[in-house]
């Protein structure tokens, strides 16, 4: 549209001087008809003038069935000689100083001719009045030849220049748009494989610069998104061993806060319950069997626990050589823990058994419970670590050290969470180091075990 309107404006421009030249041709045709009739009154000037109505009747008689209407003669000084027929619109004052006049009238039907004396070499001036209404049609049909000629042309040009940048261009440009289609997708899919036009194309021009630094950009980008993406997915790895990490370390709400950078990771928990475990008999053990082969078993041990660990939903706080500390209630409190703790302390004690029983040994574990209130927190800035504070956490370690190999001790105030649905034996009044005489129980089974 835009070609053919292009050169529909530039026929136009073109057309314009077209046209004036049409209309001054057809108006010198007017003049060389007219200028036949001028050399005879020219003659008839210089033969008679006289009023007796032979020059104007032979005036009349030489525009008879010409395009010369009428004729005005004035006489050197300007002075009206005769009018013979349609007077023209300008007199010898329009002159002037003019040898030759023409004007033509608004609505194209009439053309004056003024010829000066000087010009026509006698003491005359002559106008003369031409019909020229039939030059507007011929005008008109001109202008129609050339409008129906330049529309064609311009048709005719478009098609062919639609056709020729269709097949050479646009369509190219459009199909390496929908490359870029297509390559946007297979990026965002991680497309492999994609068969884009440019690559089927080798074209030595400017597109085919294009289209070749389009597959160099494809080809880079893809190759950028890949190793970004394998980036990506080491790093999403390793996120993942080191979340693993932390959370074999910490409790997940401590380590979340620990990853938000809070300074001071502490809470108070009112009631929970800890159990100290530990293996008696382990440092005789050390002294007979090889260091390798001790950790080995210390660690078949300990991941036993801590596989109790998870069954009970409990939270294991840290080992001590072959010491062993979980707590039930935090960091996410919860009304049975001390039931929890109970159970995980008898089926340590069956753990014990199977281990022994496997590797023809002869440990023994020694379990001390309390309940109460704590704090738990992360300290320091290195080698982190969630442990426990309070007086709770030292009875519980005491109920331990002053324990009995094979048997698992318990506060009063731990007796009176269980007592519903376990079996406690009473061991009496006996002295804690730190905390005087104390009641202790000891934990023998529960109440019915079939239904557990």
């Amino acid at each position: 549209m835009w070609i053919f309107a292009s050169i529909l404006v530039i026929e136009a421009v073109i057309l314009i001087p077209s046209y004036k030249r049409r209309e001054d041709e057809l108006l010198r045709q007017l003049e060389d008809v007219s200028g036949a009739i001028f050399n005879s009154i020219v003659r008839l000037t210089q033969t008679s003038m006289k009023s007796n109505g032979m020059f104007q009747a032979k005036v009349k008689t030489l525009t008879q069935d010409s395009v010369v209407l009428g004729v005005t003669i004035y006489d050197s000084q300007g002075k009206l000689i005769e009018t013979i027929g349609e007077a023209p619109d300008i007199d010898f004052d329009d002159l002037k100083n003019k040898d030759i006049l023409r004007v033509r009238s608004r609505d194209g039907k009439r053309y004056d001719v003024a010829l000066s004396a000087d010009y026509l070499g006698i003491n005359y001036t002559l106008i003369a009045r031409h019909d020229t209404s039939n030059i507007q049609p011929k005008l008109y049909a001109f202008i129609g030849r050339i409008a129906l000629l330049v529309i064609v042309i311009s048709l005719f040009v478009t098609l062919v220049t639609m056709l020729v940048l269709g097949v050479c261009l646009i369509s190219p440009i459009l199909r390496l748009r929908d490359d870029l289609i297509a390559a946007g997708e297979a990026l965002s899919k991680n497309g492999n494989g994609i068969k884009f036009y440019s690559l089927s194309v080798q074209r030595q021009d400017e597109l085919g610069e294009v289209m070749v630094a389009f597959n160099q950009m494809f080809d880079r980008v893809s190759r950028e998104i890949e190793q970004r993406k394998q980036t990506e997915k080491v790093l999403s790895a390793e996120q993942k061993k080191s979340e693993r990490l932390l959370l074999n370390i910490l409790p997940k709400p401590i380590a979340e806060k620990l990853k938000e950078e809070q300074d001071n990771i502490a809470e108070n928990f009112a009631e929970v319950t800890i159990l100290f475990a530990d293996l008696v008999g382990f440092t005789q053990l050390s002294e007979n069997i090889p260091p390798t082969q001790l950790v080995n078993l210390l660690n078949e041990i300990f991941s036993c626990f801590d596989e109790l660990t998870d069954k009970y939903c409990l939270e294991k706080i840290k080992t001590i050589g072959d010491a062993y500390m979980v707590v039930g209630g935090l960091p996410n409190p919860r009304q049975d823990h001390a039931e929890a703790i109970a159970e995980m302390a008898l089926d340590m004690q069956q753990a014990i058994v199977d281990f022994n029983q496997k590797n023809n040994m002869q440990l023994s574990i020694r379990i001390g419970i309390n309940t109460g209130p704590v704090i738990a927190g992360v300290i320091g800035r290195k080698k982190f670590i969630y442990d426990l504070w309070g007086d709770a956490v030292n009875t519980a370690s005491r109920m331990e050290s002053h324990g009995v190999p094979n048997a698992i001790q318990v506060t009063e105030k731990t007796s009176n969470y269980l007592k519903e649905k376990y079996i406690l034996n009473p061991r009496g009044t006996i002295m804690i180091k730190g905390k005087g005489r104390m009641n202790t129980y000891f934990l023998m089974e529960r109440n019915n075990p079939s239904s557990i």
